[in-house]
């Protein structure tokens, strides 16, 4: 059941299976974004708290520790007691989600379910992961598959939980050890979870999670020497700094999911009703605030001014409020700074032409909520058109031809995710191998599952997330060649 008022039990780092105060000793609050209201404070971790959490990860790693002579069966087993424990737990987490991060709670505990089912499906792969044999004339060769070692992890505030089972899930199934920096403002459900680690049986130093800011926790392990590789989800420009430091450190391997700036394109022999359902869920989830969200919304001329009438309607109809109230569709913005961006956003829009069909304001004076706003006559050029503006902001393009859209719809430095609505599989097919897309949903959106692999081209990252592919981000392959003799 949702507890509006559930007390966060974690406030410490997470070190070697102990919750411990920062060496520093200092705290910093997190907020509830729909309230503005302080919910507790947590320690803040630096970069003597990142050295701590490497050489107790070290040691988890050492070729004679208990983690790494588990056998991939015990792996699979600790993973899905994991998992159990979350479903215990599932209305505390969510409840902590949605006071944390301010999304209706029904969606904090879809959140929840699918980080287990993303752990249950990584469980399984704990020996699946193969190497080769080579045929190499004289001699004999193969290659084994081996963890990278001790990883660093930085996640997001728009999914914290879904973010955390994305880079546990691999990095675990295959034998690295963890130092996780969950984002300063959604901390609490990393330190649940660090928790449940523990009660499932995790060894001593496997997963560590530090609370921090970026340029100091976050630095700190994008710059560690000791640190195999590190994973980043979130801006574009906090990603180039992640790679610069990883380059000038120890060389560590880098994967990054970052931006987006999406198409959904329309074709007008699809239905409208279920073309502006589809479209405005693509965007509106999650308040806006997701990567692959379907920000750009292309609608062919023919059904255009239908389309741009009802996709007003429908966000006019959506119901903004208290996360924790059923049926309420859109929560706050994550906080003030992203507030006055969407605001920001919505200026630029108007004052470069584009028509107001909804919202457009500022909710209230308490919290960060923002109207749910459509904007149609949208040229390409536009702010609105070209940046990521990571809130509920729908634009609208009218567009004629196939090949147009093509060119249109790659027209961004993005690449991350796209969709195209259409009952011809033809314009849909020729759509989706050709637009520049990590991701291309045909019909539906936002489709992702444990099992497909997730990331971008162009400026939306390196490397895949989930699916087989997840995995190759936390491997080594080493060849061992024999002569005979």
């Amino acid at each position: 059941m949702a507890d509006p008022n559930a007390k966060p039990k974690y406030t410490k780092l997470f070190i070697n299976n102990e919750f411990v105060d920062s060496v520093s000793g200092k705290t910093f609050a997190t907020f509830n974004p729909a309230t503005n209201k302080e919910i507790i404070k947590v320690s803040e971790g630096d970069k003597a708290d990142i050295d701590l959490a490497v050489v107790a990860a070290k040691k988890a790693f050492h070729r004679d520790s208990e983690w790494r002579k588990l056998s991939p069966l015990q792996s699979t087993n600790l993973m899905n007691k994991l998992c159990a424990l979350m479903d215990r737990d599932k209305a505390f987490l969510a409840s902590l989600e949605t006071q944390d991060n301010g999304k209706p709670y029904a969606e904090a505990l879809f959140d929840v379910t699918y980080s287990m089912l993303t752990l249950q499906y990584y469980a399984g792969w704990t020996d699946k992961f193969f190497g080769d044999t080579i045929p190499a004339g004289g001699f004999t060769s193969m290659t084994r598959k081996e963890p990278v070692g001790v990883v660093g992890q930085i996640i997001p505030w728009n999914y914290p939980l879904l973010m955390l089972a994305w880079k546990w899930g691999p990095a675990l199934a295959v034998g690295c050890t963890i130092i996780m920096k969950p984002a300063e403002q959604t901390p609490l459900t990393a330190l649940h979870m660090a928790a449940l680690a523990k009660e499932a049986g995790f060894p001593a130093g496997v997963i560590n999670v530090v609370n921090g800011f970026g340029p100091t926790a976050g630095a700190a392990i994008s710059e560690h020497p000791d640190i195999a590789k590190v994973a980043f989800t979130g801006s574009v420009d906090i990603g180039r700094i992640v790679m610069q430091a990883a380059a000038k450190s120890n060389l560590k391997r880098v994967s990054l999911e970052l931006g987006g700036k999406s198409p959904v394109v329309v074709f007008d022999d699809a239905d409208v009703d279920f073309a502006v359902e589809t479209t405005h869920e693509a965007l509106f989830s999650n308040h806006g605030q997701s990567c692959c969200a379907g920000s750009r919304t292309y609608v062919h001329e023919k059904i255009y001014n239908e389309f741009v009438a009802k996709a007003a309607a429908k966000a006019k109809g959506a119901k903004v409020g208290n996360p924790f109230e059923a049926n309420v569709q859109q929560g706050p913005q994550i906080d003030d700074e992203m507030l006055t961006k969407v605001l920001g956003y919505i200026e630029s829009g108007q004052k470069e032409g584009a028509k107001l069909q909804a919202g457009g304001k500022r909710i209230g004076n308490v919290g960060f909520f923002v109207e749910p706003t459509v904007f149609s006559d949208v040229k390409d050029n536009m702010r609105i058109a070209q940046e990521e503006i990571f809130g509920p902001v729908q634009s609208i393009f009218k567009f004629s031809t196939l090949d147009e859209m093509i060119d249109r719809a790659n027209n961004v430095q993005y690449g991350l995710a796209a969709g195209v609505i259409t009952n011809d599989i033809n314009k849909a097919l020729k759509f989706a191998n050709n637009v520049d897309a990590g991701s291309v949903w045909i019909n539906c959106y936002d489709a992702v599952l444990p099992s497909t692999p997730f990331g971008g081209y162009k400026h939306s990252g390196i490397g895949r997330e989930l699916g087989k592919d997840g995995l190759d981000n936390y491997l080594e392959t080493k060849t061992i060649t024999m002569k005979l003799l």
